[in-house]
């Protein structure tokens, strides 16, 4: 098992690791909007997503893979409302259409409105 970490991405806001890459499939942690440079948070959910998409990423980045490798993918959102927004800014960058679960949550953390987590193969 190795643990990827990079700068590109949010740091962990609690005791996990940005991701693991085990027996050739990469497992992202969840990545909400936080910007990696200034630690500032987007307003609205274009750009939130947007952000969320850039961090995981760089994670797959980290581990030689890209979003053309992922296979499934699970979403957050604080309002089903944002749906339909949510989905124009995640199909550019998941272009392999992956599997995907998605659901509304009561909250996220630091209130953001968007969370991604992914899974793909090297």
């Amino acid at each position: 098992m190795n643990i990827l970490s990079t700068d590109k991405a949010p740091g962990a806001i609690g005791p996990y690791s940005q991701g693991y890459e085990v027996n050739g499939v990469v497992y992202t942690s969840g990545q909400i909007p936080v910007n990696p440079a200034d630690g500032t948070v987007a307003e609205g959910i274009a750009a939130q997503a947007e952000q969320s998409c850039k961090n995981v990423g760089a994670i797959l980045e980290a581990a030689g893979t890209g979003f053309d490798r992922v296979f499934k993918t699970t979403c957050f959102l604080a309002d089903m409302n944002d749906f339909g927004t949510f989905n124009e800014v995640y199909a550019k960058y998941f272009v392999s259409k992956p599997a995907r679960s998605c659901v509304a949550v009561k909250t996220l953390p630091k209130g953001v409105l968007c969370e991604i987590e992914a899974i793909a193969v090297k």
